[in-house]
């Protein structure tokens, strides 16, 4: 029904009279992509993995007068993984419709836009919103989104229920069984996102994300109520200068600290974020880009406030390593300064190769997304040393070659805690071939 409702709203829009003609957009990819992990960091998972997985997404978009109709369909699945596989709803959501909308130009020059239905989003430093790439899946949401220029620079407002993908249970993703994922107002993301050029290579991000969820008949919540501001300021890279990042957000709110529905308590979250870089770009024919990193993120001990920052809706793979198989680290209970070199050699090849030291901010917390935790503090703030490359080659204008992989030095926190897995240090490769039109 909202479907409809969105939908009709935007066919009476497109009446209007207009001089523009009608238009179709048709883009998609394919992608197969093998990956390889031994020396498992996750408590309760297969010790060595291998998976291979692919993704095919077709794309259409038709401009009718002042309104543009879209629609997009991911089809993610994976095959021979594991049993004990962590291969989950990352991994695998066969044949959804992760767009369908109507976006409406508005105003006298059309610079204001009102987008309604499905969609994906990217905003900022995509840290906390973004549309997936690396990952098999992708982030989606269902509701409205406005576009407008203010203040010299340019705002965004959102309010949507975030696409919960299904099916979520082991045998129907051994299975790659379709089901359409679900979406209801137990689930509410709402934010006001502004950004501003400075001129010189400089921008401005401010913003400020709400989201609230409680149980429902299909899944027990940790009913998060949070509130997240933060800023952004950049200095971007280019040849034979430096460049800067620096990007903070806070988290307040309420939370409970599981979702079990024996745990009724709400706490109140005192959480908080920040990212630091700066680094060069060499005048040298591969642009060669060094680059320091530093974050710290808040854990959470156990006892008063809540203190484990919740990355919302944000990408991680372009910062602290490769999903899938892997995933290690990611923004939360992180301590973590790092060293990146970035090449490009030419118009076709690229590659990085990153080097991280990692420590819990809250020793009795999990480290990132490890799952690994020891509640006495006992194993120590050390998690280990991250060191991981890529390299990326375009064979034809249309197919692009990856590779990759890391290798995690696993320290005290990830060996000594009490769930710890018994296993070497952790070593992950991938390759993948991608066709996009």
């Amino acid at each position: 029904m909202l479907m409809g409702l969105l939908m009709s709203g935007a066919i009476a829009a497109a009446g209007q009279p207009t001089d523009a003609q009608d238009s179709w957009r048709v883009s998609g990819s394919a992608r197969a992509r093998g990956e390889t992990l031994s020396g498992q960091f996750r408590p309760m998972a297969e010790p060595s993995d291998a998976v291979l997985t692919t993704r095919l997404t077709l794309a259409v978009e038709r401009d009718v007068g002042h309104v543009t109709f879209g629609g997009e369909v991911f089809d993610s699945r994976a095959f021979g993984q594991g049993p004990l596989s962590s291969v989950g709803v990352g991994e695998v959501n066969a044949l959804e419709l992760v767009q369908a909308y109507a976006k409406i130009r508005l105003g006298a020059r059309r610079e204001r836009t009102l987008k309604l239905g499905r969609f994906t989003m990217d905003l900022g430093s995509k840290r906390f919103v973004s549309r997936q790439n690396f990952r098999n899946t992708t982030n989606a949401y269902t509701g409205a989104r406005f576009d407008t220029p203010l203040a010299d620079g340019a705002l965004t407002a959102f309010w949507v229920m975030p696409q919960v993908r299904l099916p979520d249970d082991r045998a129907a993703i051994e299975d790659n069984r379709i089901a359409w994922d679900r979406e209801s107002s137990d689930l509410q993301f709402a934010g006001l996102f502004w950004t501003r050029d400075l001129g010189q290579r400089r921008s401005l991000d401010l913003y400020v994300y709400g989201l609230t969820e409680s149980d429902d008949a299909d899944q027990q919540t940790r009913n998060r109520r949070l509130a997240t501001p933060g800023v952004r300021w950049r200095h971007s890279p280019a040849a034979g200068a430096w460049d800067v990042e620096v990007e903070a957000a806070a988290q307040v709110g309420q939370v409970r600290r599981s979702a079990s529905p024996a745990d009724t308590q709400d706490v109140d979250v005192r959480a908080g974020f920040i990212h630091l870089e700066a680094g060069r770009t060499f005048a040298h024919d591969w642009s060669p880009r060094l680059a320091a990193q530093f974050d710290n993120v808040t854990g959470d001990g156990g006892r008063g406030d809540y203190g484990r920052f919740d990355t919302l809706y944000g990408a991680r793979r372009f910062e602290f390593g490769p999903a899938g198989l892997y995933g290690p680290v990611s923004r939360a209970n992180l301590v973590s300064p790092g060293v990146r070199l970035e090449v490009k050699p030419d118009r076709k090849l690229d590659g990085f190769v990153a080097v991280r030291g990692l420590w819990l901010e809250d020793a009795r917390d999990s480290l990132g997304a490890t799952g690994v935790i020891d509640p006495s503090s006992d194993s120590g703030r050390f998690g280990g040393t991250q060191i991981e490359a890529r390299v990326r080659y375009k064979l034809t204008p249309d197919v692009t070659l990856e590779t990759g992989g890391a290798r995690l030095f696993k320290g005290g926190a990830l060996t000594d805690a009490p769930n710890a897995p018994a296993t070497a240090d952790t070593t992950y490769g991938y390759v993948d071939v991608t066709y996009a039109f």
